[in-house]
């Protein structure tokens, strides 16, 4: 892909925004790759884990100047259709059956904390910093807001979001929007410690606990929901991987999703 370097080894993919002459700054065309790439490494038996990575000092600027000046021309339902575009992304990245973690290795600014808050894991360098700052250009962060309010909690992104104002990758941590903070040197070693223990885990239940997550968070204690956590384990219970996981932990042997030796 022309925006995108993307690897796969020992069942991990790692997914790397190139355009660092633009900061990683998204257009259609990165958004349109973006999406295939999610859709086609979440579907392959050989990935059991996904790494969103950049190029450059910048994790992501957001959206690509040139691209905003198109904007400027679009008709509304050009518009709906261009927004609408990029929320299919951040949908395709958040849903993605694999455990995914973002790699953040400079600033991110706008519409690239969508794909920090659309992750499910968030390893940031300690010099990356951090920024929504579509009002002080007379915009919102629309699409985002689902992806980046679940990440950092409502009443932080009350301040960030109406602030527009930068802050560090410790503020980051403080809020939940990342959930671990590396010095520069230190940041593919911790990505490739965590990108380990997902690929170590049962492919199968991952896959369910990541629907899990979906279908439980943020939802009412209700009968029905407690029926659909009761079919969930029962389910995976009797699943081959689950029959696997609890007859090796017994047998004192590794599974068999794991090389021998």
């Amino acid at each position: 892909m022309a925006h995108l370097q993307i690897e796969v080894a020992a069942y991990i993919a790692t997914v790397t925004l190139n355009r660092p002459e633009v900061r990683n700054a998204f257009n259609e065309a990165v958004i349109a790759e973006m999406t295939t790439a999610f859709d086609e490494l979440g579907a392959r038996d050989d990935v059991r884990c996904i790494v969103l990575a950049a190029n450059g000092t910048a994790f992501s600027a957001g959206a690509d100047l040139g691209w905003m000046k198109s904007m400027a021309t679009y008709t509304y339902e050009q518009n709906v259709a261009d927004a609408a575009a990029l929320a299919q992304m951040l949908h395709v990245i958040h849903r993605c059956p694999k455990p995914t973690i973002a790699r953040i290795q400079g600033d991110v600014y706008a519409g690239g904390t969508g794909l920090v808050a659309a992750c499910d894991i968030a390893v940031s360098a300690d010099t990356a910093h951090y920024c929504l700052s579509e009002v002080k250009l007379g915009l919102i962060p629309a699409t985002i807001s689902p992806y980046v309010i679940r990440a950092m909690g409502e009443r932080a992104a009350h301040r960030y979001f109406l602030t527009a104002e930068r802050f560090d990758a410790r503020e980051a941590l403080r809020i939940g929007f990342v959930h671990e903070v590396v010095a520069a040197d230190q940041l593919d070693a911790k990505v490739a410690e965590i990108a380990q223990t997902l690929v170590q885990a049962g492919p199968a239940a991952e896959k369910a606990c990541k629907q899990l997550l979906l279908d439980v968070a943020g939802q009412e204690v209700t009968p029905e929901l407690v029926a659909l956590t009761v079919r969930g384990i029962a389910d995976i219970r009797i699943s081959p991987e689950g029959r696997e996981g609890i007859q090796s932990f017994l047998g004192k042997r590794k599974p068999n999703w794991l090389p021998a030796g």
